[in-house]
């Protein structure tokens, strides 16, 4: 992933936030890059930022037909798609006891989850003719691991339940597609997109214990994720951290369901030693 001299790739949600950090970092790095994106003046404005190294599609990725017609238009511009970064996404906060489940409900997985789903199946479909390999990463969430402690409250579970979905066909994508597709599943924390934005307008006052980055800084972790041909890649170093609960609540339910041997005396009384 080092050299993109002759990459070409697919950046959905590319014209804003994380997207647009991702296809910026590409094309410094001498890929080509097609953004695709809702709003067509924002994807104009893109494209023209980058150069004659990026082209643009406008598509609105919950209709199902929006994954194939982005997959063909940008193989169709140098007759080759190196890497999909399928990163687009839409945010919704509403506490899921007061949630109706009705077309936001459904727009969101469709964007969120489901259109993910739909651009691998494209992208397969398009790789196979020439028998090349592909490179996909996955935009999930800390989200996508646990409710992380720094948001509990604010009304996260549905969006929160895309992002689990995501990682889950994230991972069976990786044992399915093991001789076709390297995958990769992006987890950042919280970034100053435009969704944030919204309701921080100055970035310095976020609170330090949601460990705010920008999206060049996350676009950099992504990268380097891929360099290092990592599945998971987290920017925080707190969502290990946010996972424990989890992990700890399984493992105390088998001790006391008696399906697993608490731990010997002896281990239990081994001192700590500190360096």
């Amino acid at each position: 992933m080092t050299s993109h001299e002759h990459t070409t790739a697919l950046v959905t949600g590319g014209a804003s936030g994380i997207g647009k950090a991702i296809a910026q970092a590409l094309v410094d790095r001498g890929a080509y890059v097609v953004i695709a994106d809702l709003e067509p003046t924002k994807v104009d404005a893109a494209v023209a930022e980058f150069g004659d190294r990026a082209r643009g599609v406008v598509c609105d990725l919950a209709e199902p037909e929006a994954a194939e017609m982005a997959i063909k238009e940008a193989f169709a511009w140098r007759q080759r798609l190196d890497l999909v970064c399928s990163n687009a996404g839409i945010g919704h906060s509403k506490k899921i006891k007061n949630e109706p489940l009705g077309m936001q409900a459904e727009r969101l997985f469709e964007v969120n989850c489901f259109a993910s789903l739909r651009i691998v199946q494209a992208y397969l479909r398009a790789l196979e003719p020439g028998g090349t390999r592909g490179r996909l990463m996955i935009t999930g969430s800390e989200n996508s691991l646990s409710a992380p402690a720094a948001v509990k409250g604010r009304g996260l579970g549905l969006y929160g339940a895309t992002k689990h979905a995501i990682l889950i066909l994230a991972e069976w994508l990786r044992d399915e597609c093991q001789d076709t597709l390297d995958v990769h599943v992006l987890l950042p924390g919280a970034v100053y997109t435009p969704l944030i934005a919204r309701g921080l307008p100055d970035p310095k006052m976020a609170p330090a214990s949601l460990g705010l980055i920008m999206p060049e800084r996350c676009a950099e972790i992504a990268l380097r994720g891929m360099d290092l041909g990592l599945f998971y890649i987290p920017t925080h170093a707190h969502i290990s951290e946010d996972m424990r609960p989890r992990y700890q609540g399984v493992a105390d339910a088998l001790l006391q369901l008696g399906l697993r041997e608490p731990p010997s005396e002896a281990l239990s009384q081994t001192p700590v030693i500190a360096d």
